[in-house]
């Protein structure tokens, strides 16, 4: 019996769906009233880490479903990048971050999603391991400066730097992974089709 082909619309992948539909939401509430408020911070906050951790739920569904799919592979990522870019750029219009803060991690992002595109033809690139951590300390780092920090005490601030800081430097680190990763594979491929195209001459 065959295994059967698990739907690209599952639970996981509604999830998934709905995380990219918060992203407006989130945006709105941030800047509500100047986005200065401590009522409309503490509530981007919120909404903020509400949607990062159905990163882990969508995840835990697919997997426990048996419903990885294609689809959710290359969804996932981009939700986490449209939620973690939305909320940088924002905060670097707001004042809250320094304008290469959002640059670096951004340019990264695209990159490696324009990166996965590229490589359908041979492989859907799921998250690695380093991507994963990644996108753990931007979710400690960025909710941190969505706080109302002027009004929290300093370590507050102190700490929200440490792990911005390290997000960075992970996101960098983990980029130039997956770009190594990216050139092996074709390499590979490269290599591969020659002995294939002639394996099927007569």
């Amino acid at each position: 019996m065959s295994d059967a082909v698990p739907s690209a619309w599952n639970l996981a992948n509604v999830v998934t769906v709905l995380r990219i539909a918060v992203v407006p939401v989130f945006a709105v509430v941030l800047l509500a009233d100047g986005g200065h408020t401590t009522s409309g911070r503490v509530l981007a906050t919120g909404l903020f880490v509400l949607a990062a951790a159905t990163d882990r739920v969508d995840g835990w569904l697919a997997r426990r479903s048996n419903q990885v799919t294609d689809l959710g592979k290359m969804l996932d990522p981009i939700a986490d990048k449209l939620l973690i870019g939305t909320a940088l750029v924002l905060l670097s219009w707001l004042g809250d971050l320094p304008w290469w803060v959002p640059a670096v991690v951004l340019v990264r992002e695209l990159g490696i999603t324009v990166m996965r595109f590229f490589l359908l033809r041979y492989v859907v690139l799921p998250a690695s391991r380093g991507g994963k951590l990644k996108t753990v300390l931007q979710s400690v780092a960025i909710p941190l400066f969505l706080l109302p920090l002027d009004r929290l005490p300093a370590f507050v601030t102190v700490v929200a730097w440490v792990a911005m800081v390290a997000a960075v430097v992970v996101t960098v680190v983990t980029g130039l992974d997956y770009v190594r990763t990216a050139l092996r594979i074709r390499r590979e491929a490269r290599a591969a089709a020659p002995r294939g195209a002639a394996t099927g001459r007569s």
